[in-house]
């Protein structure tokens, strides 16, 4: 039905319920007889009302609004422009005819019509409801929370007729809402009931929908609803419940992120912009997954200058456009140069001259390093050395070096070529006016070549899904808290420190495979099967965050601790890298053993 003639329509329903209320009135109030002179003042009060109530429920925008979402506001708009039409009714029947309708009458008449028009505008309401009740096809969802966003979840979802999920109960903490029912559905339990309510009413996905929860105790609920078969959701922000505008469209699935139980990260914004702003920052390895996202929260703090240096052109190109899009009035330039290739990166540091440098650019991948050993000491030992040297010659303020934990007691020839690179800079910063500084942290969820996306795929494959030992465990962060953090402890660097970020609790990482499984909507060794491959070259159990020299203190920020910085030999350590410098062309054994020589800690055990 067309505007117009649903607004003409509900016009003729008002005009006769006017009618109806007033006649009813008056004959109940004369028990059936009414006597002439009573007869000439109902058609007058029923002529003024008719003409005054709809001029109020127009004014009150009584037919502007979409009354198969009818709720407590429109029952508020009904009251007033009811309770408007029928005082000012009886105003200008009295005026005019110095008579007034008697207090019986007006009473019932305005009892009658806030009843039947309330009741027509709300008969479709019910109506709808009824209509759109689950059907077989619709999936089963159970939303743990029954405060505003929930309920207004639920409410899209039922008013919604092709809406693939339907809710039928709630799940609250809240003792005063056991039992009871919200927008007809039943508060079923606590958070201790979700496995016992998912079983027995056969709920097909759960939503988490309390975003003002903090990430510790979302990590809880989740961990209990892991024990149902249920595919889990959850509404991530609260923003837009602000206003109200909060929909299904909110609603994602959980990711592997949700479970590490992390709060959010606060940043000094100050101490930030005061060594980023109105600066030249290079970024080196713009292209990666740390890279590009250095390069994503350097970009607000107003840089003056953005240098995006990069291997390979592909992925220079796609983190330029990004960044062009977002932030279109940024000086942005890409340089394509290789860190091993000394002259270029002098080349580039005498024509921009940057005055921050975060340098990203290494390889990383434990295994693969492990089979070409040269190529990881020759990007991750003299690829950080040439950029480290050209900023120091540069006269550069800042020099962030991204590390590892797996630099610590390294087993790996990548752990080692980073514990080497770290020591580098180390050396540096003790005759320097740069301040060089490394920021240590673990695995990095997302990022290329990580065990998640590795994992992702083998599900999607149908499986099976390879981890290597039951009892690994691992740190893991997100890309974003991770650089958030490296960000921030660029601002508290003083000169050869090595920051190491707290990421919390250690994963197993084959309880991080079943749970990948059961949120990608499999059942673990049943549906999905995870099988043990045994450890990898260069791999060991678990990761540490300091070696045995390194004291740990505290800096102003809770989740940045501080490495002391060791003492290094500089002469020495040119000596000797210049050693290791003359092997990368020997057996795999002579370049071992010299990184053993500068390393003494590691321990290859592959």
């Amino acid at each position: 039905m067309g505007q117009d003639k649903r607004i003409s329509l509900m016009i003729i329903i008002d005009i006769l319920i006017i009618w109806m209320s007033i006649l009813t009135s008056y004959y109940i109030r004369f028990d059936g007889q009414i006597p002439p002179a009573s007869w000439h003042q109902a058609f007058l009060y029923l002529s003024v009302s008719t003409v005054i109530c709809i001029l109020s429920m127009r004014f009150f925008r009584l037919y502007n609004r979409v009354w198969q979402y009818a709720s407590v506001g429109e029952m508020v708009t009904i009251f007033k422009a009811v309770t408007v039409g029928t005082i000012l009714s009886y105003a200008v029947v009295y005026i005019f005819t110095m008579h007034r309708v008697p207090y019986s009458i007006l009473l019932r008449n305005y009892e009658t019509m806030l009843l039947f028009v309330g009741g027509s505008r709300f008969t479709w309401r019910v109506v709808r409801d009824r209509i759109t009740k689950p059907v077989n096809h619709h999936k089963k969802a159970l939303i743990i929370g029954a405060g505003d966003c929930g309920v207004l979840i639920a409410k899209e979802m039922i008013n919604t007729s092709d809406a693939v999920l339907y809710p039928v109960a709630f799940i609250d903490d809240d003792a005063n809402k056991q039992n009871q029912r919200i927008y007809n559905l039943p508060v079923v339990g606590t958070r201790e009931n979700i496995a016992e309510v998912a079983e027995q009413m056969n709920i097909d996905e759960i939503i988490i929908a309390i975003p003002s929860l903090n990430r510790q105790e979302t990590s809880k609920i989740i961990d209990i609803c892991k024990q149902t078969k249920a595919k889990m959701k959850i509404i991530p922000k609260i923003n837009s419940l602000i206003d109200g505008s909060v929909t299904v469209k909110e609603i994602r699935d959980v990711e592997v992120e949700d479970l590490l139980g992390r709060d959010p990260i606060s940043v000094d914004l100050d101490g930030i912009a005061n060594y980023v702003e109105r600066k030249t920052i290079l970024v080196t390895g713009a292209g990666g997954s740390i890279g590009s996202e250095l390069c994503r929260q350097i970009a607000p703090f107003h840089p003056k200058q953005l240098l995006l240096l990069g291997h390979g052109e592909n992925s220079i190109y796609l983190i330029e456009m990004e960044m062009r899009r977002s932030f279109p009035d940024l000086h942005i330039e890409t340089i394509i140069a290789d860190i091993q290739d000394r002259e270029r990166i002098n080349e580039v540091f005498a024509k921009y001259r940057p005055e921050v440098v975060f340098h990203a650019a290494a390889h990383k991948h434990v295994p693969l390093m492990e089979r070409n050993p040269a190529e990881a000491v020759k990007n991750n030992v003299f690829g950080t050395k040439n950029v480290a040297e050209a900023a120091d010659r540069y006269s550069c303020e800042r020099f962030v070096l991204i590390s590892s934990d797996k630099a610590v007691n390294p087993t790996s020839i990548m752990g080692t070529t980073k514990r080497i690179a770290e020591m580098v800079i180390q050396s540096l910063d003790k005759t320097s006016k740069t301040k060089f500084v490394a920021v240590r942290f673990g695995n990095v969820l997302g990022s290329r070549g990580s065990v998640i996306p590795y994992f992702k795929e083998q599900i999607a494959r149908g499986g099976p899904v390879t981890v290597t030992h039951k009892d690994m465990i691992r740190y893991f962060m997100t890309i974003p808290e991770a650089v958030q953090l490296v960000i921030q402890a660029g601002a508290f660097a003083q000169g050869g420190e090595i920051f190491i970020l707290d990421m919390g609790q250690p994963v197993r990482i084959v309880q991080l495979a079943e749970d990948l499984i059961r949120l990608s909507g499999f059942i673990p060794y049943e549906e999905i099967n995870i099988e043990f491959t045994g450890i990898r070259p260069g791999e060991k159990l678990y990761e540490e965050l300091l070696t045995s020299e390194e004291g740990l203190t505290s800096t102003k920020h809770d989740r940045i601790f501080v490495g002391k910085p060791t003492i290094i030999n500089k002469s020495e350590l040119e000596m000797e890298i210049k050693a290791l410098e003359r092997v990368l062309l020997e057996d795999r054994s002579q370049i071992e053993d010299e990184l053993k020589h500068i390393v003494p800690t590691f321990l290859n055990v592959s």
